[in-house]
C-alpha cells in the first residue's frame, strides 16, 4: 500500500505543488523519500490524489500530480459520537477508532464523573492533538474525509442541539434497554459516557432528549471500547 498523507493545501492533477512542511518532514525526512518515489495525499475537500517527487531540496520539496480518485470510502450510514472525555490513552484510542470505522463527528463532552476538564491555553493543544489523532487515522485507513473533534461542551447543553432522530444512549446493565437493530436508521447519534458511567439523572435527561438506552451484551465495556463495538454493528448492520 502506498504512503498515505492528509495535506493543507489545493491539488489538481498535471499541476505541480510545492509540499507542506508536515508532509515533506514525514515522507522526505523521516521516511527519507527519494525523487521518482510515489504517494497517496488526500486535502479534506474529497477523493485523493496520487503523486510523485520531483524535485527535493534542503528545506522543501516539489510534487506533480498524477491522477485524482473520488472514492472517499466513506461508510453507508452518518453516525454523530458524543464522547465524554476521558485521561490518557483512552481517549486517544476512542477517537482513532472511531475515525476508522466511520464516525462523521466528534463532540466532546464533560459530565458529572467526568474525570477531565481541559482548562485555558491548554484546551486548544488538547484539541488540536485528537484532531491530529483523526487525520493519522484517515491517513492509515484510507477515509478522505475527515471527521471534526468539536470542543467539549457540558452534556446537558449538547442535549439541547439538533440531532439525529436515531438517538442511542450506551447504558449498561440496563434491564430495560431496547432492542436497537429494529429501530437503526442510516443517520444515528451514539452518547458514550466516562470511566464511570452516566449518572441515572442523566441517562434519564437523555432519555427525555429522545435518546433510546442500549445495552451491548451482558458485559460493561471501557469508555474507550463501548463506540468501537457500537460502532462496529452499525457497519455490520447498515453495510447496505
Amino acid at each position: 500500500m502506498s504512503n498515505r498523507f492528509y495535506i493543507d493545501a489545493d491539488l489538481a492533477v498535471n499541476h505541480p505543488t510545492e509540499l507542506t512542511e508536515p508532509v515533506f518532514h514525514h515522507w522526505v525526512r523521516v521516511l527519507r523519500a527519494k525523487v521518482g518515489d510515489q504517494a497517496v495525499l488526500f486535502n479534506n475537500q474529497g477523493g485523493e490524489y496520487t503523486v510523485q517527487l520531483i524535485e527535493i531540496n534542503k528545506k522543501n520539496a516539489t510534487i506533480s500530480v498524477e491522477s485524482f480518485c473520488a472514492d472517499n470510502r466513506t461508510p453507508q450510514f452518518r453516525a454523530v459520537l458524543g464522547q465524554v472525555m476521558s485521561k490518557g490513552d483512552r481517549m486517544d484510542y476512542a477517537i482513532q477508532k472511531s475515525v476508522e470505522l466511520g464516525v462523521s463527528s466528534i463532540q466532546l463532552l464533560t459530565s458529572e464523573r467526568c474525570e477531565m476538564r481541559l482548562k485555558y491555553e491548554r484546551d486548544q493543544k488538547k484539541i488540536d492533538h485528537w484532531q491530529a489523532v483523526a487525520i493519522a487515522a484517515c491517513e492509515q485507513c484510507g477515509l478522505n474525509q475527515i471527521p471534526r473533534v468539536l470542543p467539549p461542551l457540558p452534556l446537558t447543553e449538547w442535549l439541547q442541539h439538533s440531532l439525529p432522530n436515531t438517538k442511542f444512549v450506551l447504558a449498561p446493565t440496563d434491564d430495560h434497554a431496547e432492542d436497537i437493530t429494529a429501530q437503526l436508521s442510516h443517520d444515528v447519534c451514539l452518547l458514550v459516557g466516562p470511566e464511570g458511567g452516566l449518572s441515572a439523572h442523566e441517562i434519564e435527561q437523555a432519555n427525555q432528549a429522545g435518546f433510546k438506552n442500549w445495552c451491548i451484551g451482558e458485559r460493561v465495556l471501557r469508555t474507550e471500547t463501548a463506540p468501537v463495538v457500537a460502532l462496529s454493528i452499525l457497519n455490520f448492520i447498515l453495510k447496505s
